[in-house]
């Protein structure tokens, strides 16, 4: 028997460059001050910038909502966990 997904929505807001909620959020795979990465319905979600905090996680509804100066925001279509010497994290972490 074949698995069906339905794909939630995807949406970034972002205000000030300060203030974003993102939507479809399936999982926070890390985050600190400089970095937040998210797996979400459109592939991996890097967001890159300081002072970042994670203020309201809501898994259940697939919410993440970030505060902090936001410098950049990069998708990876890699799957988290791929690993090997080329593999996303590798790279993304040099």
């Amino acid at each position: 028997m074949e698995e069906v997904r339905s794909v939630k929505g995807h949406k970034v807001t972002l205000s000030n460059r300060g203030a974003g909620t993102i939507t479809g959020v399936n999982a926070v795979i890390s985050f600190d001050p400089n970095e937040v990465l998210l797996e979400t319905e459109q592939g991996v979600l890097l967001i890159k910038g300081s002072d970042l905090n994670v203020t309201r996680l809501t898994l259940e509804k697939g919410e993440v909502e970030v505060d902090g100066r936001v410098d950049s925001f990069t998708y990876s279509d890699l799957k988290p966990g791929l690993k090997g010497e080329n593999g996303f994290f590798n790279r993304l972490f040099k």
